[in-house]
């Protein structure tokens, strides 16, 4: 390719990240509810280190969820301590989730590594509560707020196609229950599974991650897939299955600097629980307000409403080289297309991090030579 050409191109590639990133990166101010967790992809994050290389990753995730237009956030509330499943209970109002994650990548050999991912969450929400019993009907505000340690992964990876252009990892993994998932809300109720910081029972991760230098070390494209599937927790509480599609390409404009933009799909089940089945009352019901309908007594496993979703996001970002240990990093996911089942819907998220690699096979071995 003709370096005139290569560089016109790295310009208006780079023109065309900031230009998407002004328009589209304005924060909404109406943040709401939901769980969610940082799914861009970071190459540092997915690859499998050298032998003896660690590979640190420290970074922090601002992500919002606010109510879509044609949507009313009515959903129900899930009473973990008493099992009780009651329809259209809730209104949300807003949530912001921030996550700051330590992330580790270990080569044991040049094709196997193991990775571990420890994210720290604060999470701020607030919905209207017990409608169609307090305040006349219209329920009553209810604030819920906490930090804290979230589930840990342990992911053991093994690059299965090591070429000078290519790579191909697989990798399969576990989620312990390490983050909380029975903090009080603010009228000193468990809160909803969904916004707790953990999800109180072990899980299952796999994923598959390939890389291609189109040009070597100047454009190259990645995807990950990948699937969790966690297993029900002692409330009878079980979260729905989660897949994740990405894919993107790199271009290196000039030896320190990277430019990123990549497309993240991501698709949940339903949740389910075993519960009863309840409704709160509308103004159209005899007796408003009241105190909830029994539709049925029986502790059942039932498919929750209102929860499940999917994402599709354009990613831009870019990477500054520090030296050649040393890297930091930064995206904004932009929303495509979203469905949330009524519920609340991820905004615009930002993602801000460093990558530091340690040879530990040269800081162990000069101790060994110090000693």
């Amino acid at each position: 390719m003709d370096s005139r050409v290569l560089r016109h191109s790295m310009k208006g590639v780079a023109g065309l990240m900031v230009w998407i990133t002004i328009a589209f990166v304005a924060p909404r101010a109406d943040a709401a509810c939901g769980a969610v967790q940082c799914f861009v992809v970071i190459g540092s994050q997915q690859q499998v280190s050298q032998q003896g290389l660690l590979a640190v990753n420290l970074f922090y995730n601002y992500t919002p969820m606010r109510l879509l237009d044609d949507t009313n956030g009515v959903i129900p509330a899930i009473n973990q301590r008493e099992r009780r499943l009651i329809l259209d209970h809730h209104q949300e109002a807003k949530t912001i989730t921030q996550n700051v994650t330590l992330d580790l990548n270990y080569g044991v050999t040049d094709r196997f590594g193991i990775e571990v991912m420890v994210p720290y969450f604060s999470r701020r929400h607030s919905h209207l509560d017990e409608l169609g019993e307090a305040n006349g009907g219209a329920g009553e505000n209810v604030d819920f707020g906490d930090n804290g340690l979230g589930d840990i992964r342990l992911i053991a990876k093994y690059n299965v196609l090591s070429t000078l252009r290519g790579t191909l990892v697989p990798g399969f993994g576990v989620e312990l229950p390490t983050g909380k998932s029975r903090s009080l809300d603010a009228a000193n109720g468990v809160m909803e599974a969904p916004t707790q910081l953990g999800r109180g029972q072990a899980g299952l991760i796999g994923s598959l991650y390939q890389t291609y230098q189109v040009i070597p070390q100047r454009v190259s494209q990645f995807a990950l897939a990948s699937y969790r599937h966690t297993f029900r927790n002692n409330d009878g509480y079980q979260f729905g299955d989660e897949y994740l599609l990405n894919a993107g390409v790199n271009v290196v404009t000039v030896p320190w600097l990277t430019l990123t933009g990549q497309i993240n799909y991501r698709y949940t089940t339903h949740d389910n629980i075993s519960a009863s089945l309840e409704r709160s009352l509308s103004p159209a019901d005899p007796g408003f307000p009241d105190d909830p309908i029994v539709l049925d007594s029986t502790i059942l496993s039932r498919r929750v409403p209102n929860t499940g979703h999917t994402y599709l996001a354009f990613t831009p970002g870019f990477q500054i080289s520090a030296g050649a240990a040393t890297s930091f990093y930064f995206y904004s996911s932009i929303p495509m297309a979203r469905d949330s089942n009524n519920n609340l819907a991820q905004g615009v998220s930002y993602v801000f991090g460093l990558t530091q690699y340690v040879d530990t096979s040269k800081l162990f071995g000069s101790k060994t030579a110090a000693n």
